[in-house]
């Protein structure tokens, strides 16, 4: 009795759930601001001793014949890249961001320690010599590998384990662009793919809050770029301009998805060796890099020329579509990072061009093509990725202007459901489309989705010919405790129909019947049928929808040539072994579909 009352007693001064939510948010909100500090760093050093360096000792500065040798500096972050590539296959290389969502949203968020080196170095080497990309991406990444840490420490179940690396991205994502909202909007729209409760919301908002207060303590209070002051000069010309704006930008967004894909696909069959695709991609780079060096890195700097109104019109509109392009060879080919800043580059252009050609036409009625330029960064990162909150407060942060909110808003909406329109798929989640999933369904369905009929079935089928009699048929039925249904087959060995228990009690109270009947007069003709290539999700609709529990499997509806049998209690018992291998739930909890 003495001692249940001590443990009472301390479990009454012990933090609750919410409370040591709190704690544990706010230790990985350090670490993520932490980890940025750390990211950027290297970056840095990589590019001052690369990059710079190397412009210096090439002479690529002076020009003339030295410009060509500037093919050499992102080619040699490629290089420098191998080691790692050959020793964390499929770990380093590409756009990574589709990988880690996939990882979070239907494999339980197991993520390994190294991701947060991998990314951090891979990710440096490709942007600081050179290469087309971003590190927002990574630094996501980075935050939510972290994340996942802590999770696996405290060993959380499936669902606190994405709250705790939504939160370790919503630190990281704040903490690089000084925008704590932002970087809880990115979370929550992003990664938990706008699924979220109240409690989760709150790790997020501790963890972003916290991780910008580590990276304002050591970089200040400036944001990643400076935007220049916003003013609506005549709301009757500029509003109709933004949503014509806005339209643009989704359809440029739609093209930049296409182009990021296409080009993946091609240097996918591209047949030479793995390793020397990313440095064919730094090659194609460092040719574009002689005539417009501004598609190089994260394009930053040339971001805040655009922004600062200094941007000329026939320059930004080509490097619209030369950043497109260089973004899609350098992670095509195998460079390492995230397509966050190459996004706001191209809003940014995109934005400068038209506001430019706008101001040209109304210049005592718009504002300076720098203010169209920082709403292009919204509505385009809006509208590649179809998360507009994330954009807004990005910028209303970035800003602090309140009056900036209603163009932003107008184009970023806009945009995105322009985009959604022709393309379903935001540039994340093109893959898991491909694969005919809908990440946003939620993970039970997208699961469902994932596995195939083919890893499912019973191959031991037992076969009826349709000439064979009823007679015969009550005996196989006798001798098989495990099927009621059994394929009907004809000479050609190829599907006919289906006949079950069902079926035969119809004739069994003619004894004339039962022995002359033949099968194929008795059997059902339309019968549903799955391939191999469907998944478990259509088959589960089939069972509930037909009231059946078996579902034959053929090698197409035009060759009916029965590879296996379906069965209702084979796709519950898969369903809860995929569930325990990704770690969503314990064994002892596997629980079946309704």
């Amino acid at each position: 009795m003495t001692r249940q009352l001590v443990i009472k007693g301390v479990k009454k001064f012990m933090p609750g759930e919410n409370s040591k939510m709190v704690g544990i948010a706010t230790c990985i909100g350090l670490g993520a601001g932490a980890a940025n500090i750390l990211f950027r760093t290297v970056v840095d050093l990589v590019h001052e001793g690369i990059f710079v360096r190397g412009h210096e000792l090439l002479g690529i500065h002076e020009g003339g014949w030295h410009l060509l040798l500037l093919p050499l500096l992102p080619i040699s972050g490629m290089v420098l890249l191998i080691p790692f590539s050959l020793k964390y296959k499929g770990e380093v290389n590409g756009y990574g961001f589709p990988k880690f969502l996939r990882k979070v949203n239907l494999y339980g968020g197991i993520i390994k320690s190294r991701t947060i080196l991998l990314k951090i170095i891979s990710t440096s080497l490709t942007m600081g010599t050179g290469g087309s990309a971003g590190v927002e991406g990574p630094i996501a990444q980075v935050g939510g590998a972290l994340g996942s840490q802590v999770g696996q420490f405290f060993r959380v179940s499936g669902t606190r384990m994405k709250v705790y690396i939504a939160a370790g991205c919503a630190g990281a994502v704040g903490a690089m662009f000084n925008a704590p909202i932002a970087g809880v909007f990115f979370a929550s729209e992003i990664v938990l793919l706008g699924t979220y409760e109240i409690s989760s919301f709150a790790a997020l908002v501790i963890s972003s809050a916290m991780a910008t207060v580590v990276s304002r303590v050591y970089y200040g209070e400036s944001p990643a770029f400076p935007i220049p002051d916003y003013h609506l000069i005549n709301p009757y010309v500029e509003i109709p301009l933004y949503i014509i704006m806005g339209v643009i930008v989704g359809l440029i967004a739609v093209f930049y998805i296409w182009m990021f894909y296409k080009m993946r696909d091609k240097f996918a069959v591209l047949n030479i060796h793995p390793q020397v695709k990313p440095i064919v991609g730094a090659l194609l780079i460092g040719f574009m890099a002689m005539a417009f060096p501004q598609v190089m890195g994260d394009g930053y700097e040339y971001i805040g020329d655009v922004l600062s109104g200094h941007g000329v019109v026939l320059t930004m509109l080509a490097l619209v579509f030369l950043k497109i392009v260089a973004t899609s060879i350098t992670l095509g080919a195998g460079g390492a990072g995230g397509v966050f800043a190459p996004s706001l580059f191209i809003g940014a252009t995109i934005g400068g061009t038209f506001g430019g050609v706008a101001h040209q036409l109304f210049p005592t009625s718009t504002a300076s093509p720098g203010a169209y330029a920082a709403v292009g960064i919204g509505a385009f990162l809006a509208a590649a990725t179809h998360a507009p909150l994330t954009a807004i407060f990005l910028l209303f942060e970035m800003t602090g202007n309140y009056l900036i909110i209603i163009p932003v808003m107008l184009a970023s909406i806009i945009g995105t459901v322009v985009a959604r329109w022709l393309n379903p798929d935001s540039i994340d989640t093109v893959d898991f489309g491909r694969e005919g999933i809908d990440i946003h369904e939620g993970r039970e369905t997208v699961l469902m989705k994932s596995i195939r009929v083919g890893k499912v079935i019973t191959e031991d089928v037992d076969f009826v010919s349709e000439k064979a009699n009823v007679d015969q048929l009550l005996t196989i039925f006798s001798i098989t405790k495990d099927s009621f249904y059994f394929p009907v087959i004809n000479e050609t060995g190829r599907m006919t129909g289906m006949v079950s228990l069902q079926d035969v009690k119809k004739i069994l109270q003619s004894e004339e019947l039962r022995l002359n009947a033949l099968v194929g007069d008795i059997c059902a003709r339309k019968v549903v049928v799955l391939t191999p290539e469907d998944n478990l999700h259509t088959a589960i609709n089939l069972f509930d929808s037909k009231g059946i529990e078996e579902i034959p499997v053929v090698e197409s509806p035009d060759d009916p040539w029965v590879v296996g049998m379906l069965k209702r209690r084979d796709v519950i018992t898969a369903y809860n072994r995929e569930l325990i291998k990704r770690g969503i739930i314990e064994k002892t909890a596997a629980v079946g579909l309704a």
